[in-house]
């Protein structure tokens, strides 16, 4: 899948309240739930002009003047020429599906139920995804399910995962502290593409931060591509 397949089916399975368009400017907006869910962004040539419109309407929308972009998009440096630092720099991890759901999951270690158990909220909640990200969750309109993870005799891990035009998503694997390195998150991320092959999934992607040194091992090890996914410029 291109980059741009892929950026839709972020988009299906980690919605924000509301989305609409306004001159070259597509706004997100939300009730918490992160960056993602509400920044503004353009697939357009912008000028200073029309950030300066899109700053108005993130202020009347009531939320922080956030702009999300590829590093090819042409307003990045007059953004930073306007003073907006560059944040969360990310990647958007690919691989097909087939090789990592034929890999085998140890018994009693993942289950996937939806809507989430107490379980995987309390997962969530400690690795910081608290209720307004599994609300993002909830109003995701794909299949999807969470999928809790178990290891040694305990609940240990969490995950989100949403199917849209043939791609699981992985989104918000969490590790409770206390039980990494026994490669839960492993078994999870197996799981995952499990479930969607099991749905006629093709791909399994996900995206995660570049300082996230863990993650980007974890990924790659298991055979996952990187590209560049996007990031964030806001102003200080």
């Amino acid at each position: 899948m291109d980059r741009a397949s892929l950026m839709q089916v972020v988009e299906a399975t980690w919605p924000p309240e509301r989305q609409f368009s306004e001159g070259p400017w597509v706004f997100r907006q939300s009730k918490g739930g992160g960056k993602r869910v509400t920044a503004a962004s353009s697939d357009q040539e912008v000028g200073k002009d029309d950030i300066r419109q899109a700053e108005a309407r993130m202020a009347e929308l009531g939320q922080p003047v956030l702009f999300t972009l590829s590093p090819d998009h042409n307003f990045d440096p007059i953004l930073a020429e306007l003073g907006y630092e560059l944040v969360d720099r990310t990647r958007l991890y690919h691989a097909e599906i087939d090789g990592l759901a034929a890999r085998e999951v140890p018994p009693v270690t993942a289950f996937p139920i939806w809507p989430p158990l107490q379980l995987a909220r309390d997962i969530w909640a400690e690795g910081g995804v608290g209720p307004d990200r599994v609300a993002i969750m909830e109003r995701a309109e794909c299949d999807k399910t969470c999928i809790l993870g178990r290891v040694n005799d305990r609940a240990g891990g969490a995950v989100y995962v949403g199917l849209h035009n043939g791609c699981v998503m992985v989104h918000a694997l969490e590790i409770l502290e206390t039980q990494r390195r026994f490669g839960l998150a492993t078994s999870l991320m197996i799981a995952a593409a499990q479930w969607g092959a099991e749905r006629g999934a093709t791909d399994i992607a996900l995206l995660v931060t570049e300082q996230n040194a863990g993650a980007n091992a974890l990924y790659a090890s298991l055979g996952m591509a990187a590209q560049d996914g996007y990031h964030y410029r806001v102003k200080r």
